[in-house]
């Protein structure tokens, strides 16, 4: 499909002698579309040219050399060059796109490029709660979305299955382990176990110290600590593969933190053989000072123990190696901001320079329940299938009041009731803080991910009603010319445009914000005008928009993490 915005960015490049990338990624969409469908802001060449950006913007109009078979008309407003495309040519290209690719948006854009999306990574022992929501739902969209922009994309769930917290779970079942029968409900027992030991650690140095004293016997390989530990991790992956299979969550590698048990001893040595490790008191840490970070990072504590820290850098080095990756995000909540930054520096003594500037941490803000913040030491949680199970039975009660006899209620409110926890999960930007309110999570109304449902659902009833689809030659592309339909046509334009936006950013808001839009001009588009009338010209062009839009509604959705229903 011809893509406009590369088109003017040429036009640009060669009247002001710059690179066709760089100027395309300058290029905008203006929101008012009276203000062209592409706008170039000049204001990016004031510094360099050492002009004015209206001064710059009419010095390039009157360059540029542009070819009236892609561009309408040229226009200054202020210190934007505005760019009005042949609209009759976009029409043509749009549904020309939509009749040869299945799979509409789809692009070899990442070919060779190795993406690594670390997300979810909750830890053993503990229940999946609503904290865990952000991370596994905008590192499953982010995974889904890089795949389908043709990235070599590897998906890791890295488990918190390591550290003090199991020494702890270890002193609790040695002290009460008779009272609990994990075969029934395992979860929420060790959550009830680790809150009952975190309480005593408080109380009683001594029991503190037999923990971090288990941890090591762990780390050592003591059978006792080893057997427990594993039977912690079986029961805890058995109850996180139910929550992943409901929400349609996939992973390629459950490498988590003791993955790497035996793999940290190669980075201290690393390390210490560049003269990076000092000692204070007793523990090995990496002073970064000299990098702009106050706060030093913990290799090995005094104990002769690691932390996460270390098993990060561990897994930095090996996933180098083994996955050479261009990219490696972390989806983890801003309040490890610090911890990122301290690893990102060290790693810059441990692999090549070109897997440093490939780290990045996707943070994303804290959920919290209106009575305030979230603790799984004090048993102040909101359970994901608590969530879920809510979630769905409120949207069957909405199914059977609005359509009574609607087959298949229960399969259809799970999909509508998964698909309001994804969106309200996903619709705001990643780093604004939620409150997770009961009433927001279950409104149906507005932009909502049950509104896009509806939305498609309302596309397929229109198709079900033509007896032949019409072909591509037999649409005439001026019953499409109306505002209305050039409404919905710039938007499904910018499919794959915004899916790149997407990556660019690692905001899956705004694939959320993309479908809405859709969703509500389809909805004007439809009030507006009659798809089924008498004139077969005009009822072909628009079946086969409302096919467009029904196919973008559905493959958006899908890499958000929403499944469709055929019907509400």
């Amino acid at each position: 499909m011809l893509n406009f915005k590369n088109e003017i960015a040429k036009f640009i490049a060669h009247a002001i002698d710059m690179q066709e990338v760089e100027i395309e990624s300058f290029i905008e969409t203006p929101k008012d579309k009276n203000n062209g469908d592409y706008a170039f802001p000049c204001f990016r060449l004031a510094k360099a040219l050492k002009k004015a950006p209206p001064a710059i913007a009419e010095e390039i109009k009157q360059k540029i050399q542009i070819d009236e078979k892609y561009i309408s008309k040229v226009e200054i407003a202020g210190g934007y060059l505005n760019f009005y495309i042949n609209k009759k040519l976009q029409v043509e290209e749009l549904l020309k796109a939509f009749s040869e690719n299945e799979e509409y948006g789809k692009s070899d854009f990442g070919k060779e490029k190795n993406i690594i999306v670390e997300y979810s990574s909750p830890n053993i022992a503990k229940p999946f709660h609503i904290g865990h929501l952000r991370t596994t739902l905008i590192g499953n969209c982010l995974y889904r979305v890089y795949k389908y922009l043709g990235y070599n994309t590897t998906g890791i769930n890295h488990l918190g299955d390591y550290g003090t917290q199991f020494g702890k779970m270890i002193e609790s079942y040695k002290m009460w382990g008779k009272e609990y029968d994990l075969t029934e409900d395992p979860i929420n027992k060790m959550m009830d176990m680790y809150v009952r030991i975190n309480d005593l650690c408080k109380k009683d140095e001594v029991v503190l110290e037999r923990c971090r004293e288990n941890f090591k016997l762990l780390e050592n390989g003591d059978k006792y600590c080893t057997s427990l530990w594993e039977k912690f991790k079986e029961l805890s992956l058995k109850e996180f593969s139910k929550i992943y299979d409901i929400l349609n969550v996939r992973f390629d590698s459950y490498a988590g933190e003791s993955f790497y048990q035996d793999k940290m001893d190669e980075v201290i040595q690393i390390l210490e053989s560049k003269g990076r490790i000092t000692e204070s008191n007793g523990a090995k840490i990496v002073d970064l000072e000299d990098r702009g970070i106050s706060t030093p990072c913990i290799i090995q504590k005094s104990d002769g123990s690691t932390i996460y820290a270390t098993r990060d850098l561990a897994a930095i080095l090996y996933r180098a190696r083994t996955y050479d990756f261009d990219k490696c995000l972390y989806v983890v909540a801003y309040e490890q901001n610090l911890h990122f930054k301290q690893i990102f520096e060290v790693a810059k003594d441990l692999v090549d320079e070109k897997y440093v500037k490939g780290l990045e941490h996707v943070s994303y803000g804290m959920v919290s329940l209106p009575t305030g913040k979230m603790s799984t030491r004090l048993g102040n949680v909101v359970k994901i299938e608590e969530l879920i199970s809510e979630t769905i039975n409120k949207a069957k009660e909405i199914i059977e009041e609005k359509n009574p006899d609607l087959p298949n209620k229960d399969e259809v409110a799970k999909k509508v009731g998964i698909g309001a926890i994804v969106f309200n999960t996903l619709a705001s930007t990643n780093i604004k803080d939620q409150i997770f309110d009961w009433n927001v999570a279950l409104n149906f109304q507005g932009e909502t991910g049950p509104y896009i449902q509806y939305t498609y659902v309302r596309t397929k009833s229109v198709l079900e009603k033509i007896e032949e689809f019409p072909e591509l030659k037999s649409i005439k592309t001026e019953k499409l010319m109306d505002e209305y339909s050039l409404n919905l046509i710039d938007l499904l334009y910018n499919f794959e445009d915004t899916l790149k936006q997407v990556t660019f950013k690692n905001e899956p808001g705004i694939l959320a914000r993309y479908l809405i839009d859709v969703a509500k001009n389809y909805s004007i588009f439809y009030n507006e005008n009659k798809i089924i009338n008498e004139d077969k010209d005009l009822q072909n062009a628009r079946v086969y928009l409302t096919n467009c839009v029904s196919k973008v509604l559905k493959q958006g959705a899908y890499l958000l993490g929403i499944e469709m229903p055929e019907k509400m």
